[in-house]
């Protein structure tokens, strides 16, 4: 009998199960629909299940993970075109603020200028 460690937490699995179905083995210690128990639970009744009804558990489990790694894919794309959207959207409020700044920047300037110039002619 076998100890394995997944997760912190530890999982019996008889060595003759985890040699013959070693791929079975990691989608059950993988899977997010089972808690621990029921994990365990497969990993102690697989040595009196036929081969029929491993096969059926792999397939199940497969085919959740499968459709789970689609949807992760698509969900990961989606947050990935948001992102570039929003992105491109900071920069533009970005460069319109540092326009702003600028245009005020000058036109404080300007009138720094002209009050400077009218200095000028007052102490003359």
């Amino acid at each position: 009998m076998a100890v394995i460690n997944y997760m912190w937490k530890d999982f019996s699995v008889s060595d003759e199960m985890q040699a013959q179905y070693n791929e079975l083995v990691k989608l059950i210690l993988e899977t997010e629909s089972m808690d621990d128990d029921e994990k365990q639970y497969w990993f102690d009744i697989m040595p009196s299940m036929t081969d029929d009804q491993i096969d059926r558990l792999f397939n199940i489990l497969d085919t959740e993970k499968k459709k789970l790694d689609a949807l992760e894919d698509k969900y990961q794309n989606e947050i990935k075109k948001l992102n570039e959207k929003h992105l491109i959207e900071w920069q533009e409020f970005q460069l319109k603020d540092s326009k702003q700044k600028i245009k005020t920047a000058q036109d404080a300037d300007k009138e720094d200028d002209a009050d400077d110039v009218l200095k000028m002619l007052n102490d003359l």
